[in-house]
């Protein structure tokens, strides 16, 4: 991603797994990017320089409203012009300000959740240096001697990452489990669990890292599946890695209930995408007791059932229950926002096999966007049409979405609980975008292992350094 721009805005140039290039103009404000304006997306170099262009141009005109320029002539003018000077150099020296203002806010809430008790000076200032200035560990060393005078050999870092991986890791989720559990309103009543996928810039494989099904486009990257489980306000409880090609639906129930049985949870729900989730999975769920909410499959139910889904009014907001027996519930919501999205994905997704299409690039093998590969048809070994007429009946499921519960709660509590997976996805973003967990240059499952307990405890960090 690269930054285009002066002082607060900028162009922001964003690589797509298509290939295509958004050009975004962002604005940063107390630290954080805000998008203003997206400009365009390119689709090659010829296209990418008038939006560039168009982006430089709107920034100017977006500073000149904001800030006007004032005519003035004689010694108000040269005063004017001095007091933008001054203002200027006062804050470009600021940096080194903002530096130990966040390393004190960022003891602070070190300390609030309870880290401190892990007596290791090379914890504190690895987390601490990890949220203030994302970086490999030899840049973290060079960025605590350079800011905070402090040596930090790189030697040791490495050997503290051993000393996580064999034992601190549990040290480090019991406290963040007892934290949750004194934040107000955290309680441990519902488990949110998903999984991300941190590839390695390395093609060679091994136990656990392998070429599998990537999340970011990386499906010639070995990589590692990273399951996260998080409380209903986000912070991280308990996470786990797997081997990159490993069906991520297998990797739900182990560290659930490892987490339910080490703190003795009782009365708890279970929320996960429908992805994560098999007949086998929502068996083991039943045959262990525990309540459960997760995305249906809507489209594989039964002719019967696909049928009363398809006949439920189109009302935004609309929702409406069926009863599957036993205490098992599926509940359908029709939403006009998810309707309009479902429409753009699936134009979108045509438009890309019709362009792969009539340049002759088209094959089922090497197309899979959005799994819209369900539009092509094989003709022989060789032709590859698109099936026009499945789009028609594609677009009768726009808007619908489907969760399936074996809890006795109201369904607007249903609803709420299942769209709180956002805070999973949040956390997954902060460890790649702010966090840098990826890519990894670990190759022994030791070191992989604490890089994970290591995000982790960055992750808890982070959020409880935004309630100061």
């Amino acid at each position: 991603m690269v930054t285009l721009g002066s002082r607060n805005m900028f162009l922001r140039k964003k690589k797509y797994p298509s290939g295509n290039v958004g050009v975004i103009a962002v604005e940063k404000v107390n630290g954080r990017m805000r998008e203003l304006r997206t400009l365009g997306i390119a689709a090659s170099s010829d296209d990418l320089a008038p939006l560039l262009a168009e982006g430089m141009e709107w920034i100017d005109q977006e500073k000149a409203r904001r800030h006007p320029r004032l005519h003035l002539f004689g010694e108000k003018g040269q005063a004017c012009e001095r007091e933008c000077r001054e203002a200027e150099r006062v804050l470009s020296n600021v940096s080194n300000i903002f530096l130990n203002g966040a390393d004190l806010l960022l003891d602070r809430a070190f300390d609030s959740i309870g880290f401190n008790k892990i007596d290791d000076a090379v914890f504190r200032r690895l987390v601490k240096a990890h949220l203030s200035y994302p970086a490999s560990k030899a840049a973290t060393v060079e960025y605590l001697k350079n800011h905070f005078d402090e040596d930090l050999n790189l030697s040791r870092i490495y050997r503290y990452l051993d000393k996580l991986s064999d034992h601190q890791h549990e040290l480090v989720q019991d406290i963040s489990v007892r934290h949750t559990r004194m934040i107000p309103g955290g309680g441990i009543g519902v488990l949110f669990y998903d999984v991300t996928t941190l590839y390695f810039e390395a093609d060679r494989e091994d136990d656990l890292r392998k070429t599998g099904f990537s999340k970011e486009g990386r499906h010639r990257n070995s990589q590692v599946i990273l399951g996260l489980l998080v409380s209903t306000d986000g912070y991280p409880l308990a996470y786990c890695i797997h081997e990159g090609n490993k069906y991520e639906g297998h990797t739900m129930l182990p560290v659930i209930r490892e987490f339910v049985d080490k703190y003795k949870l009782d009365d708890f729900i279970v929320v996960a995408d429908s992805g994560l989730m098999s007949n086998a999975n929502v068996s083991d769920l039943e045959a262990l007791g525990y309540k459960y909410i997760i995305g249906a499959k809507i489209k594989t139910e039964s002719r019967r059932v696909r049928e009363w889904i398809l006949s439920l009014p189109k009302q935004d907001g609309h929702m409406a229950e069926y009863g599957k027996g036993d205490g098992l519930r599926l509940l359908v919501n029709y939403s006009d926002g998810r309707a309009r999205k479902d429409e753009y994905n699936r134009e979108k997704g045509i438009r890309r096999l019709e362009k792969a299409y009539r340049t002759g690039r088209l094959s089922k093998g090497n197309i899979n966007k959005r799994g819209y590969n369900r539009f092509l048809a094989m003709e022989g070994d060789v032709k590859v049409t698109i099936k026009y007429g499945l789009l028609e009946k594609d677009a009768r499921w726009d808007g619908l979405k489907g969760y399936l519960t074996n809890a006795d709660l109201p369904v607007a509590d249903i609803y709420a609980a299942y769209h709180n997976l956002w805070h999973v996805g949040k956390a997954f973003r902060i460890s790649k975008s702010k966090i840098e967990i990826r890519p990894m240059f670990h190759f022994t499952k030791s070191r992989i292992e604490a890089m994970c307990a290591y995000a982790s405890s960055h992750l808890r960090s982070t959020r409880s350094w935004s309630a100061y």
